[in-house]
């Protein structure tokens, strides 16, 4: 590939992977970020860093107009909030205005991709993996936001656009399953009461490979899932990252009600900080869904997806990155 790409989010886990499968690609690579994010862990690649106002249109246009990208890859947003509506500006609101401004622009646009999520779908209801052609129903406000600016960006008939959905994402430099691991590591093995689970995960370089697969694809329009095409039990995690790590656990479910309590307080101490935790309420009905399988078919058939990485392979070379960076012990 050769062209210029505008990266959102680039300072954040994924924009950081983003970047790196597009400078392999031989892209010219712009990053968004905001002038108060740590870049400390990009000042060594070669990238031109750009800092859009997603609130102003405006300064939106401007930059596109001064840098005429070929390609843009939208990942900024928030995955934890205060307030509902704070999820509905960030996540849908400055996604609408960018898409906007880029179709208000005379610009050589070739694609457009935006990272969504498969909250934005939602869990199966059924038992059946989650696919394209399921009815949306999300049941947290993050999911919520996801699947509002996915119908902001529907309407701009003139925006060369896919969507990805990815599911539970891992990888170096990853903090939320991080917590996970570390209880293991620690010999925790945490879970919120007993039901089955089918769960779904996709390593973050699958991620970056499917979404410059994406980029240089003649489609236009479309959504897809994107995961490592995998079902796994709700112990598959911790079993998988115990045999890598060498650790016995002690495995714990916790009851429903008290893991609520334990929600509640945790969310209430955050917004006295001003901060949301991981655990919030908000979060329970994810994290208790029965069945976050999905079918990565249409991926497959339509952009030739093949994930290049297992569980497996994947969270061994995420927890040899911690133990690098002295995350984990």
């Amino acid at each position: 590939m050769n062209g210029r790409v505008l990266i959102t989010g680039a300072s954040g886990f994924v924009g950081y992977h983003l970047i790196e499968e597009a400078l392999g690609k031989g892209l010219e690579v712009y990053a968004a970020v905001r002038r108060s994010s740590q870049v400390d862990h990009l000042r060594d690649l070669p990238v031109t860093f750009t800092y859009p106002d997603f609130a102003d249109l405006k300064s939106l246009r401007a930059d596109l107009e001064m840098h005429q990208y070929d390609y843009i890859i939208h990942a900024a947003g928030i995955t934890k909030a205060l307030h509902r509506k704070e999820y509905d500006l960030v996540n849908a609101e400055y996604t609408r205005n960018l898409g906007q401004a880029i179709c208000e622009t005379q610009l050589p646009l070739k694609k457009f991709v935006f990272i969504s999520s498969l909250a934005a779908v939602g869990p199966s209801p059924n038992g059946h993996p989650i696919t394209e052609h399921d009815p949306a129903h999300p049941v947290t406000p993050y999911g919520k936001s996801k699947l509002l600016a996915e119908l902001y960006l529907s309407t701009l008939y003139a925006l060369p656009i896919i969507v990805l959905r990815p599911t539970a994402v891992y990888g170096p430099r990853d903090r939320d399953l991080f917590i996970v691991l570390k209880a293991i590591s620690r010999g925790i093995e945490p879970y919120i009461g007993r039901k089955d689970q089918s769960l779904s995960f996709i390593y973050v370089k699958d991620l970056a490979a499917a979404t410059l697969d994406a980029l240089r694809s003649g489609i236009t329009r479309k959504a897809y899932n994107v995961s490592d095409g995998v079902p796994y039990n709700r112990y598959a995690l911790a079993d998988i990252s115990k045999a890598i790590l060498h650790k016995q656990t002690l495995r714990i479910h916790l009851p429903g009600a008290l893991v609520r309590v334990m929600a509640l307080a945790q969310e209430t101490v955050g917004r006295l900080r001003g901060q949301m935790p991981a655990l919030n309420l908000d979060k329970l009905p994810e994290l208790t869904a029965s069945n976050w399988s999905c079918s990565i078919d249409h991926i497959r058939e339509d952009l030739g997806f093949v994930p290049r990485y297992t569980f497996e392979t994947g969270l061994t070379e995420t927890i040899r990155w911690y133990k690098e960076q002295q995350w984990l012990k």
